[in-house]
């Protein structure tokens, strides 16, 4: 990918998280659902005036998400990937035919990848909640009775959400994760990860309530704000990987 096609895929995930989170809290909060006692997805249901611009705002988040996840292994290339392989010096691709990262002799996983596919999932299951609202109130087991859509729309929304925050660790943890995005990686998961078993366990132990409400929020706004900056660092080309970065990380 050209720096002018990088700087774009990084831009428009910026944007896209901007503009999709403006809508569903349009739509949650100019709608007739129940505030912060229920899902944000109640503000997609059929009987909601704002389920359009809820949808539109998902699908617009989606975008973003796979712009982001589109932009991510060209911001993981340093200079030395366009040069031969070398003593001391980091190559990014197959090597022993899986996605890897080489340092002089030290053959490490391509994390920056990993977290690319985390992304693409996440954005297609962003569609999948999008596209399969739930009923009123969003019902789950344990507590309410759930038709086959309120499931698969849960299961997806979950999902969406998992892949995200997995993307998040993967960069954190990866070598070949350029330093600025790297730090705000590291911050976003710490953050994330606690809100994340928060909400889940809140959702078996409590269900559907004010709590549930309000860690779900924080953490759907964290993750966007993630990309928005990510995207914002790929774009202006402040997310690039440097060689020296990963020798000295694996200590070579």
């Amino acid at each position: 990918m050209a720096d002018p096609l990088r700087a774009a895929a990084g831009f428009g995930a910026a944007a896209c998280a901007v503009g999709g989170t403006v809508a569903v809290t349009v739509a949650v909060v100019a709608g007739p659902g129940p505030g912060l006692t229920g899902y944000v997805s109640e503000a997609g249901v059929e009987s909601s005036g704002y389920a359009s611009t809820y949808r539109i705002g998902i699908f617009v988040l989606a975008a973003g998400l796979l712009l982001f996840a589109l932009a991510l292994p060209w911001a993981a290339r340093g200079p030395a990937d366009r040069r031969p392989a070398g003593p001391g010096r980091a190559t990014s691709g197959p090597v022993h035919g899986g996605p890897v990262v080489r340092v002089g002799g030290v053959v490490l996983p391509d994390l920056v990848r990993t977290a690319a596919a985390l992304l693409a999932t996440s954005a297609a299951c962003t569609v999948l909640s999008g596209a399969v609202t739930c009923s009123a109130g969003c019902p789950l087991p344990p507590f309410e009775p759930a038709t086959t859509a309120d499931l698969v729309h849960g299961a997806a929304s979950i999902a969406a959400v998992a892949s995200c925050v997995f993307a998040m660790v993967a960069l954190a943890w990866s070598p070949t994760t350029p330093r600025a995005l790297r730090r705000l990686s590291v911050v976003a998961a710490a953050v994330a990860l606690p809100l994340s078993a928060a909400v889940g366990i809140a959702m078996l132990v409590l269900g559907r309530g004010p709590v549930v409400a309000l860690v779900e929020r924080v953490l759907l706004l964290e993750a966007a704000v993630w990309v928005l900056l990510g995207g914002v660092l790929v774009g202006t080309g402040r997310a690039r990987a440097r060689t020296q970065e990963v020798r000295n990380y694996v200590g070579t």
